[in-house]
C-alpha cells in the first residue's frame, strides 16, 4: 500500500459524515508505519474503544470506512477466527460493523465481520506479528496467495458496505 497523508485518509470515508471524518482519530506515527506490508491500514480509535477504521486502496483510490464493534467481555478466552487473515485468536476477534452507504446507510442498515481486534491482518499474514501457538493454520498457500486471499475478503467486505 503507498503511503497515506492524514488529509487524504480524512477524505476517503464513504460511510460518515465529512464533520464526523474531520473530526476522527487518525494514528500520529502515519510515517512509521510499515506501509510496503500493508494491504490495508486499521486503527482502533484510543478515544472511543468501540470505533475502527479501515483505510484500502480500491481500483487506484484510497476508500475508507468507520467501523464499530463491541467492547470484548472481560476474561473471554473463546478461540474465534478473523474472517479477513483467517488468523485465530484466543479473545482476539471482534464483530466490526460498518454503516452501508447511500440511503440504506441512512436507514441504520450495516454490513459485519469478524476481524482482527487490532485490524493487523497483513503483518499476522505475513508473519510480522504473532498472534500465538497454533494462530496460523499450516497451508499449502504461497504467501502471495495468502495475502490475494486477504485483498479479496478485504474487497468483498467493502463491496458489501458499498452496495
Amino acid at each position: 500500500m503507498k503511503p497515506l497523508t492524514e488529509s487524504e485518509i480524512r477524505g476517503a470515508f464513504v460511510n460518515c459524515s465529512k464533520g464526523e471524518a474531520k473530526r476522527l482519530h487518525v494514528p500520529r506515527d502515519l510515517a512509521e508505519r510499515p506501509w510496503d506490508d500493508l494491504d490495508f491500514l486499521g486503527w482502533r480509535d484510543p478515544q472511543a474503544p468501540d470505533r475502527s477504521y479501515l483505510v484500502a486502496e480500491l481500483d487506484g483510490r484510497a476508500v475508507a470506512l468507520a467501523l464499530r464493534s463491541s467492547s470484548a467481555a472481560a476474561g473471554q478466552a473463546r478461540l474465534s477466527m478473523c474472517s479477513m487473515c483467517l488468523t485465530t485468536h484466543s479473545g482476539g476477534v471482534s464483530l466490526m460493523v460498518a454503516a452501508k452507504t447511500g440511503k440504506a446507510g441512512q436507514q441504520g442498515n450495516t454490513v459485519g465481520a469478524y476481524m482482527c481486534s487490532d485490524l493487523a491482518c497483513p503483518l499476522y499474514v505475513r508473519g510480522k506479528k504473532d498472534a500465538g501457538i497454533g494462530a496460523r493454520l499450516h497451508e499449502t498457500l504461497t504467501l502471495e496467495e495468502k495475502i490475494q486471499r486477504t485483498v479479496a475478503n478485504l474487497a468483498a467486505f467493502f463491496a458489501k458496505v458499498t452496495a
